[in-house]
């Protein structure tokens, strides 16, 4: 006759055990033994000592490194959910209440989700059964807990960003283009290479007006955005310019020695490297720009100063309208300035159209007849040349530099190992050197263009005495055209009643060859 026994550990259920961990940043986790290997090793002692009850720790790991607590957009929480939907899983096991999560609301949501599947939760270090009114009441004063601390940090946090934005300081973040950061994180220095490249980038909207105009002759330049090299090791950056990180670049407060912080701006510990003037004469186009569409927006009614007028009291751009009376149409430029603030705002407010682009032709034909005039424009362009020049050649020798550096590092990289990486490098290097070689002959070929556009009396002197005779015979937009190949800029100050005209260096030679052409075709 068999004899009954009464063995518990015979009878007991399996209790199958799946250990959650989780890491708020990525910081450490590369060591050896880890905090998510220390959590998991706390999990796995505390089912051992219950290994009486059945309980036994799956195989499967859960771990998220560099997750916060604050969602549930976690892989290794999803995949746990799942498990646990599916019948794999009897209990989730974690070292602390808020490794699981932060939001009380997140947190509710999940436990009747557990429930529903019929899986406890048991926390190593605060220990409490789900299963009863007075467990889930304590679960929930210590997530409230939890989810408080992690309001608390984050507040500290946007407090202590804010208040070092005050301050001016440099609080991280990704390089901008002309600075580099220092080894310590928290300054910024001017690079100077980079920070001529800025500027030029600055002028060349205000030259083209166009954003899309300026990438392309970026493009054509070689030159990219910011590259710099992560704290891993890692090369990011210096990818092509498009319309979104050029009018990123172009609304930069930075540029100025400011630091932007919500709505509030503030002297930056850092030095500008563009002129306070330029970047303010930007922001007006950009904004007028997005509204109209750039300065390639069709000219309807034949406004040839269009984009060439600025009021010289406000410094910013005239616009041009026009009011219809009596079935006849009346053109006006209106200072953008007394347009947004109120006509009491500008001493020019506005001047007939008609008037002011008659004042400028009549400039044009004036200089032809006059010698001195001949002699002060010859002048005005040798120099307007030159210091085109000069930048050409700085950016000659900025690209010189750069080519320097990268030729070393290929020569660092070749004695070094061939990993993918550095193959990888390698390409992007030669590549650069290729962009660079070719903006370095442009450069060249740029110069060499500007220095057979200087002209002498003679030249220039015959270049405006054929503006008159054709002039009449050209169409309105041929007129219009004609006008911004020769004038860079033309100033209206209503409060003295004066008008200035800027010419363009090489616009000389450009309306010689306009206006013949338009001689001989007539």
């Amino acid at each position: 006759m068999k004899q009954k026994t009464d063995n518990p550990k015979a009878t007991a259920p399996t209790v199958r055990c799946a250990i959650y961990t989780r890491k708020s940043t990525e910081e450490g986790l590369e060591q050896e033994f880890n905090s998510l290997d220390a959590q998991r090793e706390a999990g796995e002692a505390y089912i051992a000592s219950q290994k009486s009850a059945g309980w036994v720790c799956l195989p499967d790991q859960y771990d998220d490194g560099g997750f916060t607590g604050g969602n549930m957009d976690r892989p290794a929480f999803q995949r746990l959910m799942n498990d646990a939907a599916a019948g794999k899983i009897d209990c989730v096991v974690v070292y602390k209440v808020d490794r699981f999560s932060r939001s009380l609301l997140d947190f509710t949501r999940v436990m009747a989700r557990l429930e529903e599947s019929g899986v406890t939760f048991v926390s190593v270090t605060q220990q409490f059964n789900t299963t009863t009114s007075m467990g889930r009441l304590t679960l929930n004063i210590l997530l409230s807990f939890a989810q408080f601390e992690r309001e608390i940090i984050s507040e500290r946090t946007r407090d202590k960003i804010a208040a070092a934005r005050r301050k001016g300081k440099w609080i991280g973040g990704r390089p901008i283009l002309g600075y580099d950061i220092v080894p310590t994180g928290r300054k910024v220095t001017v690079n100077e290479d980079e920070a001529s490249r800025v500027r030029e980038i600055f002028g060349l909207y205000l030259e083209h007006q166009s954003l899309l105009a300026v990438v392309a002759e970026l493009d054509r330049r070689g030159w990219r955005t910011k590259e710099w090299v992560t704290r891993k090791g890692k090369t990011s950056g210096g990818r092509p310019f498009d319309k979104t990180n050029l009018y990123r670049l172009l609304s930069n407060i930075a540029y100025i020695g400011k630091i932007r912080y919500k709505d509030e701006v503030h002297e930056g510990e850092h030095a500008g490297i563009v002129d306070p003037d330029v970047w303010r004469r930007v922001q007006d186009l950009l904004r007028r720009n997005g509204r109209t569409g750039g300065k390639d927006v069709r000219n309807k009614y034949g406004a040839m100063l269009k984009g060439l007028l600025r009021c010289e009291p406000c410094g910013c751009g005239m616009a041009h309208t026009y009011t219809s009376k009596g079935g006849k149409r009346y053109r006006y430029y209106v200072c953008l300035n007394a347009q947004k603030r109120g006509w009491h705002t500008c001493p020019s407010k506005a001047i007939p159209a008609g008037e002011v682009e008659r004042f400028v032709v009549d400039r044009i034909r004036c200089v032809g007849a006059d010698a001195g005039l001949v002699a002060e424009s010859l002048q005005h362009a040798r120099q307007q040349s030159t210091e085109s020049i000069r930048k050409l050649q700085e950016e000659r020798q900025s690209l010189h530099r750069e080519l320097k550096r990268h030729n070393a590092e290929v020569r660092r990289l070749i004695a070094g190992t061939g990993s993918e990486m550095t193959t990888a490098r390698l390409a992007d290097l030669q590549e650069r050197i290729r962009l660079a070689e070719r903006r370095a002959t442009q450069v060249r070929e740029e110069i060499i263009a500007l220095e057979r556009t200087l002209v002498d009396e003679r030249e220039l002197a015959r270049a405006f005495s054929l503006f008159d005779p054709v002039w009449d015979s050209l169409s309105p937009r041929e007129q219009a055209r004609v006008i911004h190949l020769l004038v860079e800029r033309v100033g209206y100050d209503g409060e003295k009643g004066t008008v200035s005209v800027t010419f363009r260096p090489s616009g000389i030679k450009a309306l010689a060859q306009e206006v013949a052409r338009n001689g001989k075709e007539t």
